[in-house]
């Protein structure tokens, strides 16, 4: 299958820090535009905006294929997303200088199965295309490896200085771990029955068509779905894909076939849900989840320890809000970006 909203990380750089007016359009039409620089700097140690558009990049391709038009709900989003990743790397880097003569250390096998299990989160586990993302966003595999280990060894400080926090107890280890147990899956093995209509940006049978009127299609046949009408019908009427004549209906789609963002988001849409239209740089996507058949999670034994520390997260939060909170205060910080 066609990897669908493989929006190129390139664009993305360009308009997660644009500054001028012109950038957005000129990212659109692919020109270079330097992105590296300060993204903030906290006791004069520097986060690059080549870290933060590297954790952004998956929230920008996602927000772009569900936001077609942009608008103030996209930037509202988007906007909320960039404040937080920055303020994340922020505290982060407060933390490490809190805790820097302590000598934590994270053994190297711990490193790489974060890694890998980010890679199976955000990449549907293809690591080609997550160092392709690296090497577009100019960070090494050394360099997120490095990223992934201060992460890492801020929560194990963050775990050290509440150690003090109530132990947790059976009943709330066995809830945290049915709450969050699916999001603990090998996404890797999800597989989906959906129903989908594809409208092109541009139309050979129509000379007059544009991607703003076949987006406007897009959006009218979403419209009589929500109204009530038959999706098989619509499908064999509109879409421009292999699958028209068969009511877009594709079976047993494992989510690998799909691209990542693609993915992402009809995931997490319950079955029977319209989603779209959705936008990639081929044209406009609409969906409608039939049968969703999840990975398997790993049973409470195997995560334990790691269900054992959100919990106890939970417990201190208030008090370590109250905490960081304080050394920010001490700190010299200077966002940028």
């Amino acid at each position: 299958m066609k990897p669908l909203f493989a929006i190129s990380l390139a664009t993305a750089l360009a308009a997660i820090f644009s500054t001028a007016p012109t950038s957005r359009a000129q990212a659109a039409a692919g020109g270079a535009i330097e992105v590296n620089g300060i993204a903030a700097k906290v006791n004069g140690r520097v986060i690059t905006k080549n870290q933060v558009s590297f954790m952004l990049a998956p929230i920008y391709a996602q927000l772009s294929a569900q936001f077609p038009r942009r608008g103030p709900q996209f930037e509202t989003e988007f906007n909320k997303a960039k404040a937080n990743v920055i303020q994340e790397l922020v505290d982060r880097q407060i933390i490490l200088d809190e805790f820097k003569q302590l000598g934590a250390s994270i053994k190297p096998h711990l490193i790489d199965e974060e890694i890998k299990r980010q890679m199976r989160e955000l990449y549907n586990g293809d690591e080609v295309k997550f160092r392709e993302e690296l090497k577009r966003s100019r960070l090494t595999m050394e360099g997120y490896r490095e990223m992934t280990r201060e992460k890492m060894v801020v929560q194990a400080m963050r775990a050290q200085q509440f150690s003090d926090a109530p132990p947790p107890l059976p009943n709330e280890i066995q809830q945290e771990y049915n709450e969050i147990r699916n999001t603990l899956r090998d996404v890797s093995k999800d597989v989906m029955t959906f129903q989908k209509i594809f409208i092109p940006a541009t139309d050979p049978e129509n000379p007059l068509a544009t991607p703003e009127t076949q987006l406007s299609l897009a959006e009218d046949i979403a419209s009589q779905l929500a109204a009530g009408k038959d999706f098989t019908e619509l499908a064999k009427a509109h879409s421009k894909d292999a699958y028209a004549a068969e009511g877009g209906l594709q079976e047993n789609i494992p989510r690998t076939d799909l691209s990542a963002e693609f993915a992402a988001i009809i995931f997490e849409s319950p079955a029977g849900k319209i989603v779209g239209p959705l936008m990639d740089p081929q044209g406009f996507t609409i969906v409608k989840p039939v049968k969703i058949q999840y990975g398997p999670a790993p049973p409470l034994s195997e995560v334990r320890e790691m269900i054992e520390e959100r919990v106890r997260r939970k417990k201190t939060s208030a008090q370590y809000e109250r905490w960081i909170e304080t050394r920010r205060k001490r700190a010299m910080i200077d966002i940028k970006a």
